[in-house]
């Protein structure tokens, strides 16, 4: 969906439950604390596509943060801090060439509709990191999910951990880490309010993600130099 207006409807209807929302943010708090400090470091930009709620990007430990959405409605959740831009993620102008050192996606590409598109994003994304800097992508993983993944009427791009990362070499990326199976598909599965020791403990539980993982977690580097053949 390419309309801010048709986002703004879609995600207002998404969004509404209050279990989710606080599971999401459970989650994301912890992951910001736990997870993303081996990724991000406290002197970094990182700049966010598709950056939703706010639930990364006002939560991670950055230098300067950057969220950019298409849906009007995302400006009103970012923090003071945060730099919003509301620009489709393939023309990105407002951003200098290797300016950010980490660039982050949460549950966007799949989003995306083309691979076509998905190459653009991945090229703008390119474009503003620095030599060295890290795409990192969290995301439903087809492979794990099954029909699943196409639970939502924007779920247009069937992307594996696989695919994926062929799309990260075509644009120029070196893949570092790939895990095809991470968190839980959605907030919404677990059906209760969450704890953050839980979402902590989960963390540690990597034998847990083989069965309850659905989401996939990329990191994939900026080479230091153009690599040619």
């Amino acid at each position: 969906m390419n309309d801010p207006a048709d986002l703004q409807r879609l995600y207002r209807i998404r969004f509404s439950g209050d279990i989710a929302a606080h599971n999401r943010a459970v989650t994301w708090q912890v992951l910001c604390s736990e997870w993303f400090p081996r990724y991000v470091r406290p002197d970094d930009t990182v700049l966010e596509l598709g950056a939703g709620g706010g639930e990364f990007i006002n939560s991670v430990r950055a230098a300067r943060r950057i969220a950019v959405d298409l849906n009007p409605d995302v400006a009103g959740n970012m923090a003071p801090e945060v730099e919003f831009h509301q620009v489709p993620a393939d023309r990105i102008p407002g951003i200098a060439d290797s300016s950010v050192d980490v660039v982050f996606s949460s549950n966007f590409f799949e989003h995306l509709g083309t691979a076509e598109t998905l190459l653009a994003v991945l090229g703008e994304s390119h474009r503003v990191l620095r030599p060295s800097g890290r795409l990192i992508t969290l995301m439903p993983n087809l492979a794990a999910l099954g029909p699943r993944y196409f639970d939502f009427l924007d779920h247009t791009l069937p992307l594996t951990d696989k695919s994926l990362v062929e799309a990260l070499l075509m644009a120029g990326f070196l893949p570092d880490e790939v895990i095809p199976r991470f968190l839980p598909f959605t907030a919404s599965d677990v059906g209760r309010r969450v704890r953050p020791g839980v979402v902590s403990a989960y963390l540690r539980a990597r034998p847990a993600w083989r069965l309850l993982g659905k989401q996939m977690f990329v990191v994939a580097r900026k080479p230091d130099a153009v690599v040619t053949g």
